[in-house]
């Protein structure tokens, strides 16, 4: 009936029929550009202009002491016939243990534990974790504030060149970190890092450099620890000049098992000046990207990351405006 009666209404007035498209076509508008709250991610020129009317989420972050740190002071050296060395840095006393040729799916399934069934506080509940798929292990004690590197090396009888092709069942080496103390354990709330670290062999010749590090909490969670990409003047070296020829077939095989580290050709820690003012120093992490390039004044103006143009899901600051006061006045 109402269909009979619009076309009976078009008959006799064909100025209906074209109210009825620009009608349609303003609604249309509208929901394009946003009239009606349905904010669409724009990037705004400069900072001159107001500010988005979609903001970007500020996510809550809650502070955490770390008490691990782990570094691979010479990763040019490392091999898996010459070794490696590490370098731990730690806030407590600490235990560092190396399982070389160290199965991933039974390292997968202790994390997976760790979650469900028992904490991965000792390097005992480790190895308990892995049923010994391991081929070879070597352990530390590491006094508090105490660098001193670590020399890590399989025996000359484990006859490994290699750990085979892509996709690999064995990681060159895993290292772990655990407290040493009971009572210290009771304090921090990370009471283990777990660090997957590739060691160049016969096989793929990419550097030395640790893969993942995974933070076990005391409440039974784990978390992946990301590296967070900072602008620089200048693009930092390549790994592919390391070995030519043959480096860039290796890192792609890695990538895709998920095996090579994210390396942005620009990254470099010297830089910590906003990309978009160049005043002000960097403060604010974008997600996912995870680049760390704006200030806490121009942060506002964007929804998409001035680096790599990915739309910014979440966001979240380096440390607090009071704390950058304090660090102003101490210089001072």
């Amino acid at each position: 009936m109402a269909a009979v009666f619009l076309v009976t209404l078009y008959e006799y007035s064909p100025l209906f029929y074209i109210a009825l498209v620009s009608v349609c076509f303003l609604v249309t508008s509208a929901v394009v550009l946003g009239w009606f709250g349905l904010g669409v991610p724009v990037i705004l020129r400069n900072s001159e202009e107001t500010e988005s009317s979609t903001r970007v989420l500020k996510k809550r972050m809650r502070q955490v002491k770390n008490p691990f740190g782990l570094e691979i002071p010479r990763p040019a050296a490392a091999s898996l016939t010459g070794g490696v060395t590490l370098t731990p840095d730690c806030l407590e006393d600490c235990v560092l243990t190396c399982y070389w040729g160290c199965s991933v799916q039974k390292l997968h399934e202790a994390l997976q534990k760790h979650v469900y069934c028992f904490r991965i506080k000792t390097p005992q509940a480790l190895e308990d974790a892995l049923y010994n798929e391991y081929l070879y292990r070597q352990q530390y004690f590491i006094k508090k504030n105490d660098k001193e590197e670590k020399y890590c090396q399989l025996p000359e009888d484990a006859q490994v060149v290699d750990f085979g092709p892509v996709p690999r069942s064995r990681y060159p080496l895993v290292a772990l970190l655990t407290l040493a103390d009971e009572e210290d354990r009771e304090i921090y709330d990370i009471i283990a890092m777990v660090a997957v670290i590739h060691i160049p062999d016969e096989s793929y010749r990419l550097s030395c450099r640790i893969l993942y590090q995974y933070l076990l909490l005391a409440q039974g969670q784990y978390h992946d620890l990301k590296q967070l990409f900072m602008s620089a003047n200048s693009p930092a070296p390549s790994s592919s000049s390391t070995f030519p020829g043959k480096s860039g077939t290796d890192r792609t095989l890695l990538e895709k098992e998920g095996l090579a580290g994210n390396e942005p050709e620009l990254q470099e820690e010297n830089s910590k000046d906003c990309v978009v003012c160049q005043n002000s120093p960097v403060n604010w992490v974008l997600l996912p990207c995870r680049h760390t390039c704006l200030c806490d004044g121009c942060v506002r103006y964007f929804q998409q990351c001035p680096m790599c143009r990915q739309f910014v899901q979440e966001s979240f600051p380096l440390c607090s405006r009071k704390e950058q006061d304090e660090d102003e006045s101490a210089r001072g």
